[in-house]
């Protein structure tokens, strides 16, 4: 989550969902919002209704924050995805899911997305056999993301690759944990991501 030193778990409580910043634990009885799923704040049980504008400004600020990205940032990627032709809240969230630290989350090689971009940043995974270190790097079709030889001895990784079958690898990824490598077999859809997000309040938001 870009540069945000708060606590997490105050974010999904925020949120209103589970945003999953701690791995693991979020699929424990130890998660913060398990316990307290009301927004933080001494009047957390007591909001009442919220207008539109602010049902627009969290959606947005909810898919940010899942995602780990500025607000630059975020912008930017929704203005490439009005330049591609289709419907725009759809391919918002493929572009999304297209990111690289993205991808190493979702094949498993990471814990938790804020893990996965350290990861990319920091040098040890390889895409078609070339380092990448840039998080928002974007996979395409039949693009190979694998770990770097030298890392392939981080405990870390091993340890995170053991606990993927609870998360579940995409259908349009593919997992070979034996060489460390993962495929992207196409590019992913809108209805590949369960997480609930209300999209079109996003492109409204950005709309106005």
């Amino acid at each position: 989550m870009a540069r945000y030193r708060g606590s997490v778990c105050k974010v999904c409580r925020r949120e209103g969902m589970k945003l999953f910043f701690k791995g693991e634990r979020c699929y424990t009885d130890k998660c913060s919002f398990e316990r307290r799923s009301y927004p933080p704040g001494q009047h957390g049980q007591g909001r009442g209704k919220v207008s539109e504008y602010a049902r627009q400004l969290r959606e947005k600020q909810k898919v940010k924050r899942l995602y780990g990205l500025m607000e630059t940032q975020f912008r930017n990627t929704f203005a490439k995805a009005e330049r591609i032709k289709g419907v725009t809240g759809g391919i918002l969230i493929s572009l999304l899911e297209r990111r690289l630290d993205n991808v190493i989350y979702r094949l498993g090689f990471a814990n938790e997305k804020r893990e996965a971009r350290l990861l990319v940043t920091q040098g040890h995974f390889l895409v078609n056999g070339r380092k990448v270190n840039i998080p928002s790097y974007s996979i395409r079709t039949n693009d190979t993301v694998e770990v770097a030889e030298k890392s392939r001895k981080m405990s870390r990784i091993g340890e995170n690759l053991k606990s993927v079958e609870r998360r579940g690898v995409p259908e349009w990824l593919s997992l070979d944990k034996e060489n460390f490598k993962g495929t992207i077999m196409r590019l992913p859809r809108r209805d590949d991501v369960t997480i609930p997000i209300q999209e079109n309040l996003i492109v409204e938001l950005y709309s106005k």
